[in-house]
């Protein structure tokens, strides 16, 4: 008998994908989401919902083995402009999902954090993934319930929108001939392919990772500065206007996202991933099919 496995969020850029390699491994899928993902396979189920309505999480989680959780408020800027919806979708939605996994015995619950947690920046984007946490690990220590924390850095790639970094900066680039950045040019990050990413968070239900905490991130460190050249090179235009916009506020970290934090864990990185360089290509042709179907329905 296959187990079964619910993933909360499934309609969206991460979690859509993970339920598809899912699938492949032939796990009994269920997506829960406030939407119908455009994505949904033959052979996923899908429940239409809200996390914080405790009767449909309850309803959903009865009878699953796992449970992932990748629903809530992930843009860093929409979390800052709205602190309460931040607390609602993150820290009690992600309670909702622990309290019906406790109460129905779920194997293991995987929850989708992030790596601003080991640092000072990301606002309340930030905090609401430390406090979820926290909250997991007390279900361990009080009740028993099994998790696995996973800590992604910066994803990138297909079925991606305007709220993923990556796709705002070639977004903008195609559409306005420009690329900006709210920070420091010498910023470095990991990129990682959601393909990849996808595959290493399937992965971690076979490998003994419950109750650790899990940093999933790319083999290739980019400066912006870097990264920008790249995307310029790509599209073949030396003529896309640069800016970067420099305060204490908007410097999410330049060199690493990591302060000294007594919570560590272990990190995975792809044997075999997407090259940075091809994965751009991929999504710049994505965009550019996006732009030019949203002039011919003009």
């Amino acid at each position: 008998m296959k187990n079964k496995v619910l993933v909360f969020g499934g309609s969206g850029f991460l979690g859509s994908h993970v339920a598809d390699v899912l699938t492949s491994k032939n796990y009994d899928v269920t997506i829960f989401d406030k939407q119908e993902s455009k994505y949904i396979k033959k052979n996923q189920k899908f429940i239409l919902g809200d996390i914080l309505s405790v009767n449909d999480v309850n309803k959903a989680v009865k009878n699953n083995q796992y449970v992932y959780n990748f629903a809530g408020l992930s843009d860093l800027e929409e979390s800052k402009a709205n602190p309460i919806d931040t607390i609602n979708m993150n820290i009690l939605g992600n309670t909702n999902i622990l309290e019906a996994c406790r109460l129905n015995k779920t194997k293991r619950f995987i929850f989708a954090s992030t790596i601003y947690v080991y640092s000072n920046q990301g606002s309340f984007y930030r905090v609401s993934k430390q406090a979820s946490e926290n909250y997991i690990e007390n279900y361990f220590n009080e009740y028993g319930l099994n998790y696995t924390i996973l800590r992604y850095g910066s994803l990138y790639g297909s079925r991606s929108d305007k709220k993923n970094g990556l796709y705002k900066f070639i977004f903008n680039a195609l559409k306005n001939n420009k690329l900006e950045f709210q920070g420091d040019p010498e910023s470095k990050r990991e990129f990682i392919n959601v393909e990849d990413a996808a595959e290493c968070t399937a992965k971690i239900l076979n490998n003994g990772d419950a109750n650790k905490h899990i940093t999933i991130t790319g083999h290739q460190s980019i400066t912006i500065q870097n990264l920008f050249k790249m995307i310029c090179e790509i599209l073949s235009n030396k003529n896309i206007r640069i800016k970067y916009n420099i305060n204490a506020k908007n410097i999410h970290y330049t060199f690493t996202p990591y302060e000294f934090n007594p919570r560590y864990g272990k990190k995975i990185i792809p044997n075999q991933f997407i090259d940075l360089g091809q994965g751009l290509l991929k999504l710049i042709e994505d965009i550019d099919y996006d732009l030019r179907d949203l002039k011919n329905q003009k």
